[in-house]
C-alpha cells in the first residue's frame, strides 16, 4: 500500500536523503522516498501493517530530523 505524507521543516536535501535511508530500513516498509522540494514522504508499506509501521516511522523521523513534523492522516 503506497501512502504519501506531507512534512514540514525538512531543512535540506541531505537530511531528506538521510531520512529516506533510515525509513527504508524499517521492517514493513518496502520502499521509501523523501522529496525535499515537495516536502513529502512516500512509503510503500506491506498490507495490514500500516498502523505498526507508522509508529516506527514517527520514531525514526524524530530521531533523524527532530525539528521536522509529518502530517499523518
Amino acid at each position: 500500500m503506497v501512502k504519501t505524507y506531507k512534512v514540514a521543516n525538512l531543512d535540506c536535501a541531505n537530511c531528506a536523503a538521510k531520512l529516506e535511508r533510515a525509513l527504508s530500513k524499517i521492517d514493513g516498509v518496502n520502499s521509501a522516498a523523501v522529496n525535499f522540494f515537495a516536502q513529502k514522504i512516500t512509503l510503500d508499506i506491506e498490507d495490514g501493517r500500516v498502523d505498526g509501521v507508522i509508529a516506527d516511522v514517527k520514531k525514526t523521523c524524530k530521531k533523524v530530523e527532530p525539528d521536522m513534523s509529518v502530517k499523518f492522516d
